[in-house]
């Protein structure tokens, strides 16, 4: 080769040796970000339910004879092993879960229906034209604002303190469908202050999950559907640590997580599995739960 090319020469195979390099990188980088994209890809369900329960913790509840069947949803589905509440009472803790914030609110008293205007799981799903409902079981009417009435409390309702969530969304429990495929997109479903183990056993709760809503998470595995149980506080004696269980489609069974999450990460999730854009309060720097997807 004349000795005028071999200047040429060298700069051609450094370039290309260069340009080789660069690719190998991009290669390189993409394979380290893509599994983690992938493992962070969420399911799109048709329906998700979401149970709130009270006042118990992780180890009174997963692991116990008193609960059999929100232990058989567990080994049939996924568990939360570090699901923590918020703070105490519950009533923050449900607005924490509901709107990404516990909105001021320090103690279970009665708001005032409709003064908060801030965007709420609620308001986001209806913004983008998805649907919306709370069941709520002992509500005396549909729509009721009432603050309590026999073994129902509005603490545990944080949907009538939001201005821009319509009362009529708030159902009795007496309405749940029967045919599941008319669910709204999101629902949280509300037992009263027995059922949802505030004022009775964690025996009572367990059995009354299962005739209430086993056939739902039956037919949810089956049908694209989701169905969440969680509590909104411990015992105050476990550090705020909560039972968390996920059954349905895209749940791989049996799957456990140790990732520390809590109400800001389930309303994360609640609102990615949905679709949507928006993410209220603290859930906009929340991660979403993973790892629990099959």
């Amino acid at each position: 080769m004349p000795s005028s090319l071999r200047p040429r020469s060298r700069r051609t195979a450094t370039a290309l040796a260069s340009a080789t390099a660069l690719a190998a990188t991009s290669v390189g980088l993409w394979a380290a970000t893509a599994p983690a994209a992938q493992a962070a890809a969420l399911p799109t369900p048709d329906h998700v339910i979401v149970v709130v329960m009270e006042n118990h913790a992780y180890s009174q509840v997963i692991g116990s004879s008193s609960a059999p069947y929100i232990n058989s949803l567990a080994k049939g589905g996924a568990t939360l092993t570090q699901s923590y509440a918020l703070t105490h009472p519950s009533q923050p803790n449900y607005y924490a879960l509901f709107s990404g914030s516990t909105q001021g609110i320090t103690n279970d008293s009665c708001v005032t229906v409709g003064a908060l205007q801030a965007p709420n799981l609620a308001s986001e799903l209806t913004a983008a034209g998805k649907t919306w409902a709370s069941y709520n079981e002992s509500l005396p009417a549909q729509g009721s604002t009432t603050c309590s009435s026999g073994n129902y409390a509005q603490k545990h309702n944080p949907w009538f303190g939001f201005g821009n969530v319509a009362l009529n969304s708030a159902y009795t429990f007496t309405q749940f469908p029967a045919d599941y495929t008319t669910l709204p997109k999101v629902s949280f479903v509300v037992p009263n202050l027995c059922n949802d183990m505030h004022d009775c056993s964690v025996k009572t709760g367990d059995t009354w999950l299962k005739s209430n809503l086993g056939a739902y998470a039956t037919w949810a595995a089956a049908h694209n559907s989701l169905l969440l149980v969680t509590f909104d506080e411990d015992n105050r004696l476990a550090g705020n640590r909560i039972p968390t269980v996920l059954y349905g489609a895209h749940v791989a069974p049996g799957k456990t997580s140790a990732t520390t999450y809590n109400h800001y990460n389930v309303l994360r999730t609640l609102e990615d599995l949905a679709g949507l854009s928006t993410h209220a309060g603290n859930a906009a720097t929340a991660g979403d739960i993973t790892g629990i997807w099959n």
